[in-house]
């Protein structure tokens, strides 16, 4: 979007929309695929997977990929929304204490003679209602994305902890809670596994294939420019924050059932693994460019590699090393050409002369 020159070709023109360098463009489809960092991905889940088979010959058994998929579930669910809204330039910081909140209100509500529906009713209708208080402060009132969803956070785990305060609320009605402990029947899927790729093939379409996925990565590259152009900006950003809002509270209802309890602090610090995931699916995050195939990659990636570790007894604070060394990765490795460009940049305004001075020379530009 910065540069506004007519791309050569169509595909240099595909490569610039996703955010790709339009010189890896010119090296044919085959250097293209390797150097996408969805290739990396791959690499990385063959590799977990091999490292898994070795330590353990049940790895690739059906219920312990059942119970990997189990783990990563709501995660991932979480980190679709978050992908779209990273992608445009923001973050939303929010999202582990969405699902906290909408676990507490499903067991309140239902605690107090609600159906099991109307329940779950009330609580995307609620996080509708969270998103929608993100995305007018963002983009109403202008403010940063980080500071109002760091806010929210606590905004929302702190109605959560006052309206159930210590207490837990059980007793479901086990045809729901058996989401948790039961596969999808003839597969060895958790059901947060299949709606989550339900919604990564729903998201993949609207993100790929749609005028409104080319708007978000048009926001993401330059939204000055995305708004002369005829795109809506701040209604976009608005109701992803809501679409969030609404995800994060569905996840927190298969939380709930997973675990058969509503409880204020459902999910805390999942908002961590969260932002994990998105970038080590190769989102940008400078916005402008990823994909939902990244993020369904990454999942995996991510659920395997855990899993493996587990097996061998590896102790949770080296999976949390193991995991931020990822982070960083895919953080540094993606977004290498932005960081290079960025650098040199402030290399070359560092060594511009300052105003008023001519090669070393002082002049006068007062009348």
């Amino acid at each position: 979007m910065a540069d506004t020159q007519v791309p050569v070709t169509q595909t240099e023109a595909a490569a610039t929309t996703t955010g790709e360098p339009a010189r890896w463009a010119r090296g044919g489809l085959g250097w293209r695929l390797l150097l996408r960092w969805e290739a990396v991905l791959v690499v990385l889940l063959i590799a977990s997977i091999l490292y898994g088979r070795s330590v353990s010959t049940h790895f690739l058994s059906g219920s312990n990929l059942f119970f990997t998929g189990l783990n990563v579930g709501e995660i991932a669910i979480m980190a679709l929304p978050l992908t779209f809204i990273v992608i445009t330039g923001e973050i939303d910081l929010s999202v582990a204490s969405m699902l906290g909140l909408a676990s507490t209100l499903l067991g309140v509500l239902y605690k107090h003679g609600w159906s099991i529906w109307a329940a779950m009713a009330a609580v995307l209708v609620v996080g509708a209602l969270g998103g929608a208080l993100n995305g007018v402060l963002i983009t109403r009132l202008g403010l940063p994305s980080i500071a109002v969803t760091i806010g929210t956070l606590t905004l929302f785990r702190g109605i959560a902890e006052i309206i159930l305060k210590s207490d837990s609320v059980t007793g479901f009605p086990i045809g729901w809670t058996n989401i948790g402990i039961l596969p999808i029947h003839g597969t060895h899927i958790a059901y947060s596994v299949g709606v989550f790729l339900l919604l990564a093939v729903v998201f993949g379409i609207v993100l790929h294939g749609t005028p409104l996925g080319r708007s978000i990565y048009a926001i993401g590259l330059q939204a000055e420019a995305a708004f002369f152009a005829g795109i809506r900006v701040q209604r976009i950003k608005f109701w992803l924050y809501v679409l969030s809002g609404v995800i994060c509270a569905l996840a927190g209802i298969l939380w709930t059932f997973r675990f058969a309890t509503a409880r204020y602090n459902a999910g805390t610090g999942l908002e961590l693994n969260v932002v994990a995931l998105v970038l080590l699916g190769g989102v940008s995050i400078f916005g402008g460019r990823g994909s939902i195939l990244g993020v369904v990659l990454a999942a995996c990636v991510l659920g395997s590699l855990q899993e493996a570790m587990t097996l061998v007894n590896v102790a949770p604070q080296v999976q949390n090393i193991v995991v931020g060394a990822l982070l960083l990765v895919s953080v540094a490795v993606p977004n290498a050409p932005e960081l290079i460009a960025r650098v040199r940049r402030r290399l070359a305004s560092s060594r511009l002369p300052r105003r008023g001075t001519t090669e070393g020379v002082s002049v006068d530009i007062n009348p």
